[in-house]
């Protein structure tokens, strides 16, 4: 029986029915690596919502950013809005990790800011896992970090069974086990309260909340109840029994704490022997209060801030074991009878391989200087090979997949080259290096002159800045993009771009902006002959593929010398030409510029209640007229209420630019309160 409805009013292309044939097929083979390649606009998540839906296995969807991640997890739950598509992404708006820089002497506090929403998500995408087959989880590379065990996050659930004894005392009592608080005034996730004979409890994974009413030892009636109103929705069958997870991924059982205990300060007194022997007294004296005071807060409450950090004790995992991730509750969950997708594999195969190195050096620093035990090297994301053996079944999805994909799926890549738009990848120009500034002018006011933009992308940002300022000085309107400019700027900028305010954006690496820009009739690349990252064959695709959202694009190639990465981007850039052409004239397609909206104007002046506070802002500009100098004190604390209440609702709808944008502007406001 088919576990997943997948509902959609497109119909699948010829190539997409072959490549989802092909791959399925390959799954059933129990063939371990697939690629799908896909350009650009030729529908590869629908492709990968059939390939979910006939391969018939709970699936997680790996890429590699928040943004992208939230984009396909809309995508995911219209497809299949019946069946269980979960978001699972790191659960901070801002995060700050535990660090110490030894030139200065400076440590730094591991500082975070939870959003609860997202949090509320992640907990929702493992207590799917554990009860449901018909699962999709979007993910970021978040889900190779540490959250512990699946096998004990399943033990500590609290049954409630209509034919069992019951009591508000013990229902107490194990709720507080699972980290549930607590609470008679401020009813939110993670809590409980208690009313008479009656208790209210609110899965920290739902929106909904649970009333369950008591007489004596009995449970006599059971209901999901809106938890701000309390207004009943459904009531509680209990055909089966009812199971709640608890609030956090990660606990302490108390029943092996003594035993946990003794094994940490054991090591904690070698740790310690190990600094004092080293002549490291102060470095010593500090690991053992920290160590003190965490196992003393375990002790009381059952959690401490940091406890991951203890994570192997806990798990009984041994010194090295890798630690366990969401990976792992897939596979306890359903063995080897799931398959994970990565999306835009040749970004995020490469940053799930670096995770482990950079956490590792900034441990090992916070050890030797008696921060952490030794155990924190433990709580780590999977080295690259952990993580690949943990796997059973992959697809790569890339429009550009890298060579470490494509040798280990070998034949068993499977390609969508063609778009319902029916346009083709832009004609290839090759001119040499000699007076291209002055050849990329005369292009620039001949592409200008027919309305469109131009792309221009330059080596260095030295190169870029002094280029812009060069085009600018020619009366061209010319702007720069590269990393020193805030990642909510770049935004703005490429808005800008469409909207004509001007009509040349210069980058660095603009393939790693996602551009979807209509307007663009001219991609100009300079200096592509230098072979590196930036002038790989990878990277010029992707970068020519800017211009693939207009029939009219073209792409000017400045270059003396025909690279092995030139001649191999041409030749695959030649190659899809010759595949779409056939496929329209096959078709009867006439090949259709793509069309996509503008955002609204930005308002000019920032509008003002009657109170004379600024209302809530809809542009990320917005922020920026909110002119704090001229505010009282009240008036900070007023629009800093406003700004906090929209900043959620945004992160809320999945748009993280804009929730960090507010962010960054509640932390401005409060220096000045």
């Amino acid at each position: 029986m088919n576990i997943f409805n997948l509902e959609s009013n497109f119909s699948a292309t010829d190539d997409q029915t072959q490549a989802i044939a092909k791959l399925v097929d390959g799954i059933k083979s129990n063939i371990k690596n697939q690629v799908l390649l896909g350009v650009t606009g030729s529908g590869k998540t629908f492709t990968m919502a059939n390939i979910i839906k006939q391969s018939n296995l709970p699936t997680l969807i790996i890429s590699h950013n928040k943004t992208l991640a939230g984009q396909l997890f809309q995508e995911m739950r219209d497809f299949f809005p019946k069946n269980s598509i979960s978001y699972f992404v790191s659960y901070y708006d801002f995060y700050q990790p535990e660090a110490y820089l030894p030139a200065t002497d400076i440590y730094i506090q591991k500082e975070a800011m939870i959003n609860d929403l997202i949090d509320k998500m992640r907990l929702k995408a493992t207590s799917n896992i554990m009860t449901r087959d018909d699962v999709v989880v979007v993910a970021s590379v978040s889900c190779i970090y540490n959250i512990g065990s699946p096998r004990e996050y399943g033990q500590n659930v609290l049954t409630i069974d209509k034919f069992q004894p019951l009591s508000n005392k013990n229902l107490a009592k194990r709720l507080i086990e699972l980290q549930y608080e607590r609470s008679e005034f401020d009813f939110s996730r993670g809590t409980f309260r208690i009313r008479g004979n009656n208790i209210d409890i609110y899965p920290a994974y739902e929106d909904t909340a649970i009333h369950l009413e008591i007489l004596g030892d009995k449970l006599r009636n059971g209901y999901f109840i809106n938890p701000i109103s309390g207004e009943k929705i459904a009531a509680i069958s209990f055909n089966d029994p009812l199971v709640i997870y608890p609030a956090k991924h990660y606990l302490a059982d108390q029943t092996e704490y003594l035993n946990v205990e003794s094994k940490i300060r054991h090591d904690l007194k070698l740790e310690c022997d190990q600094l004092l022997h080293s002549g490291k007294l102060i470095e010593a004296q500090r690991l053992l209060r920290k160590v003190n005071y965490d196992l003393e807060m375990i002790k009381e409450v059952g959690y401490v801030n940091g406890i991951e950090n203890y994570s192997r004790y806990f798990d009984g995992r041994a010194i090295g074991d890798p630690p366990f991730t969401l990976i792992d509750y897939f596979s306890h969950r359903y063995k080897d009878k799931w398959l994970a997708i990565i999306d835009e594999s040749h970004m995020t195969i490469p940053q799930i391989r670096g995770m482990y190195h950079g956490d590792n050096s900034r441990k090992k620093t916070l050890i030797d200087y008696g921060f952490r035990m030794q155990a924190a090297l433990d709580n780590r994301p999977f080295k690259f090979d952990e993580f690949y053996v943990k796997v059973p079944k992959f697809i790569y999805a890339s429009a550009t997949p890298d060579e470490w994909e494509l040798n280990k799926s070998k034949k068993h890549v499977f390609e969508l080259l063609t778009r319902p738009t029916g346009i083709i990848d832009p004609e290839v120009i090759i001119k040499p290096s000699k007076n291209e500034i002055m050849d990329l002018i005369e292009e620039i006011e001949k592409t200008i002159t027919q309305s469109f933009k131009v792309l221009v992308s330059a080596l260095t940002k030295r190169i870029a800045e002094d280029l812009t300022k060069y085009l600018s000085e020619k009366n061209i309107k010319t702007k720069y993009l590269h990393s020193d400019i805030k990642t909510l700027e770049r935004t703005k900028i490429l808005i800008s771009l469409r909207r004509g305010e001007f009509d040349v954006l210069v980058g660095i690496n603009l393939l790693r902006e996602g551009l979807d820009l209509p307007e663009i009739g001219l991609v100009a690349i300079l200096d592509a002959e230098n072979e590196g990252f930036l002038r790989s064959k990878t990277a010029l695709i992707q970068t020519m593929g800017r211009a693939s959202r207009n029939i009219n694009g073209r792409v000017i190639i400045y270059a003396d010398t025909m690279t092995k990465s030139i001649n191999q981007a041409i030749d695959e850039i030649n190659r899809r030409r010759k595949y779409q052409i056939e496929y329209n004239k096959r078709h009867n397609i006439t090949p259709v510029s793509i069309s996509k909206l503008i955002k609204d104007d930005i308002v000019e002046n920032y509008p003002q209640t009657q109170e004379g506070l600024f209302i809530i802002p809809q542009f990320i500009s917005d922020l920026d007229k909110i002119k704090i100098d001229s505010m009282t004190p009240h008036d900070i604390k007023k629009i800093r209420h406003q700004l906090t209440r929209e900043m959620k609702k945004q992160a809320k709808d999945l748009h993280f630019e804009m929730a960090i944008a507010i962010r960054d502007k509640i932390e401005e406001l409060n220096h000045y309160e």
